[in-house]
């Protein structure tokens, strides 16, 4: 006869982006910890329990492999997979609650190649970086210790008003930058400042999962807009919810398939905005680096009825830890703004302000903008030849105009998140393209940052990667 097997009662949440490894965990925690699942019952086969989710069997592997790892469960080869008998009498193991879209708090880890979203961090110039910290440490007045200004540093706001004037074609005053916690800060400012609870708002498919939590964390209602090579289809947004409070676009190099929004459509979103009184936040993602003639210009140049909100930050052309961002506001919003800024912020920093500020002020930033594109330019040349030489035929390889990655399609039928799932456990951090969709379907992938892969180490770690993605037996 054959062995009884296990079945679980936990679903999935299709809704949300995010690897859905992370939910499995999330879930199985939460199991375990309300008493649902006892000390050394048995789990069901990690085969069985992907059949039962309607995911790939690495993504169980994967959640099981955290939870081994933490303690939370054991294997014990042929008689399964327990939870730990060690927790009866104390409790499970507390982990920080699953958050919308499947982010969980993590410690910091060692960069893995192929990560997305992140600068080149072993090409900053941490010495210069270093010495204008400490003189501008040192130049600290007593005044210069009290409460920051919720609009942000005088110097930075102008020295970021000059700087998008000249590189994104954005005539804007520094009266109107607002300092922000980098992008998620600023979001959060736009959703409380613009939304209502239950107000519409259109997001990219697929697009960036952090913006989305964001709007769903303020309350809005998100309503998924396709994407195709012209970028976000306007028509489509307009049909399924006219009456949307706000859109978030990323137009130059779109989050995830890295096109830009063509012209056409940029003058349909903004008659849509001004018609129905919308707003538009511009997140100008990866737009600094082009490697095909200079960035294409933002499209709030084009905003003549005062209805786009530009995002920036300074995550990708500095580096994540900063947590400086900004918005440029029409002047008709700069007063609420500043209320909100000074309610549910109160300002950033004064010494970070002042080191950027300085970094701007005195050329280093565009100089860094320039070496940045040129090393990218490199390294996106490297990692697409590697990439190239290593899967032949059986890989698809997208090459964009601009951005800080690349999109690679297999051929075969394995599921993105399962092929994620296989570099994972080699060490590498593909994110899957189903990943990032809030409707199910569409083609699939894996997205690949290239940044931070240095040239003499494009072909090993491509190699890697096809030996993790392509091992004999798929599962």
């Amino acid at each position: 006869m054959r062995a009884h097997r296990p079945s679980l009662p936990i679903t999935l949440d299709r809704t949300v982006a995010g690897p859905v490894y992370q939910q499995i965990v999330a879930r199985l925690r939460a199991a375990i910890e309300s008493g649902a699942l006892a000390p050394g019952a048995r789990l069901p086969a990690s085969r069985v329990l992907a059949t039962q989710l309607g995911v790939a069997r690495g993504t169980v592997e994967t959640a099981y492999a955290l939870l081994v790892g933490e303690g939370t469960i054991v294997a014990r080869g042929a008689a399964g997979t327990l939870v730990s008998p060690e927790l009866a009498g104390r409790g499970a193991p507390v982990a920080p609650p699953l958050v919308r879209r499947g982010v969980v708090p993590a410690p910091p880890e060692p960069i893995r190649p192929f990560r997305m979203g992140l600068p080149a961090l072993d090409a900053f110039p941490r010495k210069l970086w270093a010495r204008l910290a400490v003189r501008e440490a040192r130049g600290l007045a007593e005044a210069d210790l009290l409460h920051p200004d919720p609009l942000g540093l005088p110097a930075l706001r102008t020295a970021i008003a000059s700087y998008l004037g000249l590189s994104r074609g954005i005539q804007c005053d520094a009266g109107q930058v607002l300092v922000t916690g980098g992008f998620q800060g600023g979001l959060a400012l736009i959703a409380r400042t613009l939304l209502r609870q239950g107000d519409r708002a259109w997001v990219e498919d697929p697009g960036y999962f952090l913006a989305r939590d964001g709007l769903l964390a303020a309350g809005a209602t998100l309503v998924p807009v396709p994407v195709d090579a012209e970028g976000m289809r306007v028509a489509d947004g307009v049909a399924a919810a006219a009456e949307a409070r706000l859109a978030v676009v990323t137009p130059t190099h779109q989050s995830a398939l890295g096109v830009a929004l063509s012209l056409a459509r940029r003058l349909a979103l903004l008659a849509w905005a001004e018609a129905r009184d919308g707003w538009i936040v511009e997140d100008d993602y990866d737009g600094e680096f082009r490697y095909a003639g200079p960035p294409l210009p933002a499209m709030k140049s084009l905003d003549r009825a005062e209805r786009v909100i530009y995002a920036g930050s300074f995550s990708k052309v500095l580096f994540p830890g900063l947590r400086l961002g900004y918005l440029v506001l029409p002047w008709g919003l700069l007063d609420r703004f500043a209320s909100a800024s000074l309610l549910l912020q109160g300002g950033q920093p004064e010494l970070g302000q002042r080191v950027v500020a300085a970094f701007m002020q005195e050329g280093h930033f565009a100089r860094h903008l320039r070496r940045m594109r040129t090393l990218y330019g490199r390294r996106r040349a490297a990692a697409a030849s590697a990439l190239a030489e290593a899967f032949g035929p059986r890989l698809q390889l997208t090459l964009q105009g601009g951005g800080m990655h690349l999109l690679a399609r297999f051929a075969g039928d394995v599921p993105d998140e399962e092929l994620a799932a296989r570099a994972a456990r080699a060490g590498l951090a593909p994110t899957a393209l189903s990943s990032l969709r809030l409707r199910t379907g569409g083609d699939q992938g894996l997205l690949l940052g290239f940044t931070n892969v240095m040239e003499d180490q494009a072909l090993p770690l491509a190699r890697r990667l096809a030996a993790a993605v392509e091992r004999p037996g798929g599962d």
